[in-house]
C-alpha cells in the first residue's frame, strides 16, 4: 500500500507546488487501475517524483508498507524502485544497444536473479504481451506498439506491486493506444496500476479510480481510500550490478561506436607503444649482452687470492670522476708550484684471507652440479733441467725474458695451472675449452701441455727458457715440440748446504739429473683455445696440473733447505732478515707451505655463479669480519656495471613515452564525458531500475576497462610487429640478430597498465554520470 497522508501544507511535488486541503489522504489500494488526470504537466511530474525519490514534500509524509520514507536511505530508494515499482513511459526509453531480451532482462540482473531464471521470466512476460515471434530484434527493429510492449514486459519482468506508466499511449495511433490499454487493463487484475494521462475517455473507460488534478491541485478523487494503520511489513531485496554486467552493457554500447573507439583505443596505445618498443629493445640488448657476457667469460672463475682489496666506492668515484674531468678538460687544476703526495692505501682496506685446512675441506666440499673445477695458484719453484745436445742446463716454464721461475700467474690474469674436474665422467678442463693439436691431451701429473693463441704464437722467451735454439727461426713444428722432456731434481739433490749454513743451487747439473729421485715430465701435445670460447684462462706458453705442483710440494716439505728455512728468521739463501710475510712467501717459492696463493672456483655455467657465490658466503655467516673470506667475481662485477647502464637508458627512454600515456588519460578523460553526455537517457533509465550511484559509476569504469584493455592489445600487437622492420634495420646496421624481443611478462604488464590508467581517466566523468538526477536524465533527448 502506498499512502499520502495528513498533508497540511504546501508540499512539492516535481517543480510543481501542490495545495492540499486539509485531513486529505490520497491512498492507492493493491489492486486497483488508477487514472491520474491532470493539467501542467503535475500528473507526470507525479509519476516522475517517485522515480527521483518520494522524499522530498516539505510537510506530510509518504508511508509504503508501514514504513515511513523519512527512514529511507538512498539504496533504500533504488531497493524500492527495482522491487516494488514497474516504470513504462511514453518514450519507451529502451536502451538501443541492448536486445529486447537484453533489455527485458535488466531490471532483474540488478535484482541478482539467476542467468537461467532470468532468461525464462524474460521470454514468459516477453510471450505474454505478444513479442514471441520478435525476441531476437533490437528496440530500433520494432514499431512504436512494439516498443511499448517491451517496456511493458520490463516493468513486469521483476513482478512489482505497482506499475507507474507515464501516458503509455502518448506516442501511439488510435488501434495501438487500445491493445496497449487493453494490455494494461488485463495486468491490472494482480497489481495496482497508476496511469498518468491527458485523456478523460482512456481513463473513463480502463480506470477504477480517477484523481484528478487541476494547475497542481487535487480535485476530485472518484474512489476515495480510507487506509487504517498498518504495521512495518517493509521488506526489499537490495539491488546491484555485478562488474561483469557493466562490462556487457559497455560493451555493446561501444559496438554500436566501433570507429570512434579505435580512433581512441589507437591514440591512447601510442605511449603504450613507445615503451613496448623501448622494452622490446633493451630486452634485446641486454640479451645480447648477457650472451656476449656468457660466452666470453664462461669459463671466468670466481678468484680467491690470499689478499684481497676492499676498495671504498665513494673514494673510487671521486678519483674516477677527476680523471673523468681532468681528460675532458672540465677539471680544476692547481697553481701551486708543490707536488701533493698521497696513499693510495687511504682509499682500499686489503683484507687477508686466511685459507685454513677448515676452509680447504669447506672448498672441496661444494656441490659439483653447480661447480665444474677448483683450480690453484701456488708460489711453488720448479728445478728444471733439460738435457740439449748432450749437456745439461738448467730450464724454467717462464714467458719472461729474465727466466724467473716464480709463478708469472701473481700478476697476471692468465694462469699456468688448469683446474681439476670434480665430476669424474665429465671431461677435463682442457678437453672441454681447448683443442688438440698434436700429441695428446695429458693423461699424467707429469704431463704438461703448449698453450697457442687463435694465431698459433707463443712469446719466444718461453723457447728460450727451454734451451731451445730460436735464433733465424720464425716457427717450430708442433713435432719439435711434442715429446721434449724435462726433469723435475727434488730440493735435496739441487740446494748444496755450505759451510756457512747457507744453502745454494748446486752446479753438478748431470748428477742431478742422473739422480734416482729426479721426475721426468714431459710436453704431451699442442692445445688452442676453443673457437666458441669468449676468453681463455690460460696464458699462451706450458701449462700443468696442480698435480704436479702438489706433488713437488710433498716431496719439497722434508727437504733440508725447507727445514731450515722454517727454523731461522732469515733468508737460508742470501742471509737477510725476513719478516712474516715475505718468509711466507720464500716457503712457498721452496715448496714448504701448502697454502696455495690464489684458488680459483670454476662454476658449471654462467648462471651457476649465482649458486657458487652463496655457497662460498655460506661459510661466512656469523664470523668475525678478520676471519671472513672474501672473494672476487669479475664477470658479476661487469654484468652488473652493463646491467646497471643499461637500466640507466630504458627507464630514461621509458619515461619520455610516459609523457604520452598522460595525454592519453586526459583524452580518456574527455572521451568518457562525452559518453555520459550521450548515455544520459540510459542513466535515467538504469536509476528507474533501481540502480545504485555506485552501478551507473561501474557502467562507466566499465567501459573505460573496455578501452584500456583494447588500446594495450592494440598497442603491444603493434609494437610486436614493428619488431620485425626493426630487427631488419638492426641486422644491416650491425649484424646482431632479433635485437628487439618483446617480453610475454612485458606485454601483459603494459596491457595492465593502460587499462588501470584508462580507468583512472575516466573514473572522474563515471563519478559525475552517478550524480545525475533520474528524473532529468529521463527527461534529457
Amino acid at each position: 500500500m502506498l499512502e499520502l497522508k495528513h498533508i497540511r501544507k504546501t508540499y512539492r511535488v516535481g517543480d510543481i507546488e501542490t495545495k492540499a486541503l486539509d485531513d486529505i489522504s490520497v491512498a492507492f489500494r493493491q489492486k486497483e487501475f488508477v487514472a491520474i488526470l491532470g493539467t501542467s504537466g503535475s500528473g507526470k511530474t507525479t509519476c516522475l517524483n517517485i522515480i527521483g525519490g518520494l522524499d522530498r514534500y516539505d510537510s506530510g509524509e509518504l508511508v509504503i508498507k508501514g514504513k515511513k520514507t523519512s527512514d529511507f536511505k538512498e539504496r533504500d530508494w533504488d531497493a524500492y524502485r527495482n522491487n516494488s515499482v514497474g516504470f513504462v513511459f511514453q518514450s519507451y526509453n529502451l536502451i538501443m544497444h541492448l536486445s529486447i531480451v537484453e533489455n527485458v532482462e535488466l531490471g532483474m540482473t540488478l535484482s541478482g536473479v539467476s542467468s537461467e531464471e532470468k532468461r525464462k521470466r524474460a521470454l514468459q512476460v516477453l510471450e505474454q504481451v505478444g513479442l514471441k515471434d520478435h525476441l531476437h530484434k533490437k528496440p530500433n527493429q520494432l514499431s512504436g506498439g512494439q516498443m511499448q510492449r517491451v517496456a511493458i514486459a520490463r516493468a513486469l519482468a521483476n513482478d512489482p506491486e505497482i506499475l507507474l506508466c507515464d501516458e503509455p499511449t502518448g506516442a501511439l495511433d488510435t488501434a495501438t493506444s487500445l491493445q496497449i490499454m487493453d494490455l494494461i487493463q488485463s495486468v491490472a487484475k494482480d497489481r495496482l496500476v497508476i496511469m498518468v494521462t491527458h485523456n478523460p475517455e482512456i481513463a473513463e473507460k480502463y480506470a477504477d479510480r480517477i484523481i484528478r488534478f487541476q494547475d497542481g491541485k487535487i480535485i476530485s478523487d472518484s474512489h476515495p481510500h480510507q487506509e487504517r494503520p498498518k504495521p512495518d511489513m517493509f521488506t526489499l531485496k537490495k539491488t546491484s550490478m555485478s562488474f561483469f554486467t557493466a562490462l556487457k552493457l559497455s560493451f555493446n554500447n561501444i559496438k554500436t561506436k566501433k570507429g570512434r573507439t579505435f580512433l581512441t583505443s589507437f591514440a591512447s596505445s601510442i605511449g603504450i607503444i613507445g615503451i613496448a618498443v623501448i622494452l622490446s629493445l633493451s630486452t634485446g640488448f641486454r640479451t645480447q649482452i648477457d650472451q656476449f657476457q656468457q660466452d666470453a667469460m664462461a669459463e671466468f672463475p670466481i678468484f680467491i687470492s690470499q689478499k684481497a682489496a676492499e676498495v671504498d666506492m665513494d673514494t673510487m668515484m671521486e678519483q674516477s670522476k677527476k680523471m673523468q674531468d681532468q681528460v675532458k678538460g672540465a677539471g680544476e687544476y692547481s697553481d701551486s708550484k708543490e707536488v701533493y703526495l698521497y696513499d693510495p692505501s687511504e682509499s682500499q682496506i686489503m683484507h687477508q684471507n686466511v685459507f685454513t685446512d677448515e676452509y680447504m675441506d669447506y672448498l672441496n666440499g661444494i656441490d659439483p652440479e653447480i661447480c665444474s673445477g677448483i683450480g690453484y695458484t701456488r708460489i711453488v719453484n720448479m728445478n728444471l733441467l733439460r738435457q740439449v745436445d748432450g749437456d745439461v742446463v738448467p730450464v724454467t716454464l717462464s714467458d719472461s725474458a729474465s727466466g724467473s721461475g716464480s709463478e708469472s700467474a701473481m700478476g697476471s690474469m692468465h694462469l699456468s695451472s688448469y683446474p681439476k674436474e670434480l665430476k669424474e665422467d665429465g671431461g677435463s678442463y682442457l678437453q672441454k675449452n681447448y683443442d688438440l693439436l698434436e700429441g695428446s691431451y695429458p693423461e699424467s701429473p707429469t704431463d704438461m701441455v703448449l698453450v697457442v693463441d687463435a694465431n698459433n704464437e707463443v712469446k719466444v722467451d718461453v723457447f728460450k727458457n727451454l734451451g731451445i735454439d730460436v735464433e733465424g727461426r720464425e716457427s717450430i713444428p708442433f713435432s719439435e715440440i711434442v715429446g721434449l722432456e724435462m726433469k723435475l731434481i727434488p730440493n735435496d739433490d739441487y740446494y748444496v748446504k755450505t759451510e756457512f749454513g747457507t744453502f745454494l743451487p748446486g752446479t753438478d747439473y748431470a748428477a742431478m739429473y742422473d739422480s734416482a729421485d729426479a721426475v721426468t715430465v714431459r710436453i704431451a701435445g699442442v692445445v688452442r683455445q676453443k673457437e666458441d670460447l669468449g676468453y681463455g684462462l690460460l696464458g699462451a706458453g706450458l701449462a700443468y696440473s696442480d698435480e704436479l705442483s702438489q706433488m713437488i710440494i710433498d716431496t719439497a716439505m722434508d727437504s733440508e733447505i725447507v727445514k731450515a728455512q722454517k727454523d731461522s728468521d732469515k733468508n737460508v739463501m742470501t742471509m737477510e732478515d725476513l719478516d712474516e710475510e715475505t718468509k711466507s712467501s720464500f716457503l712457498s717459492y721452496l715448496g714448504g707451505n701448502a697454502t696455495p696463493y690464489m684458488v680459483m672456483v670454476y662454476p658449471n655455467n654462467f648462471s651457476d655463479k649465482d649458486a657458487v657465490t652463496d655457497y662460498l658466503d655460506a661459510y661466512n655467516e656469523g664470523k668475525d669480519a678478520d676471519d671472513q673470506i672474501i672473494y672476487t667475481d669479475l664477470a658479476a662485477t661487469m654484468s652488473t656495471m652493463t646491467g646497471g647502464i643499461m637500466d640507466g637508458i630504458t627507464i630514461v627512454l621509458v619515461a619520455f613515452a610516459a609523457i604520452s600515456l598522460v595525454v592519453s588519460l586526459i583524452m580518456i578523460c574527455i572521451i568518457t564525458y562525452t559518453s555520459v553526455l550521450e548515455r544520459t537517457k540510459e542513466i535515467g533509465i538504469l536509476r528507474a531500475l533501481g540502480a545504485r550511484k555506485k552501478d551507473i559509476t561501474r557502467v562507466f569504469d566499465a567501459e573505460t576497462c573496455i578501452l584500456g584493455i583494447f588500446s594495450g592489445v592494440l598497442g603491444v600487437v603493434i609494437a610486436w610487429l614493428l619488431n620485425f622492420p626493426i630487427n631488419q634495420i638492426l641486422y644491416n646496421m650491425t649484424e646482431l640478430e632479433n635485437v628487439a624481443n618483446l617480453q610475454l611478462i612485458h606485454a601483459v604488464l603494459l596491457v595492465a597498465v593502460s587499462t588501470v590508467l584508462t580507468m583512472l581517466g575516466g573514473h572522474i566523468p563515471a563519478r559525475m554520470a552517478s550524480k545525475r538526477d533520474a528524473v532529468e536524465a529521463l527527461r534529457s533527448e
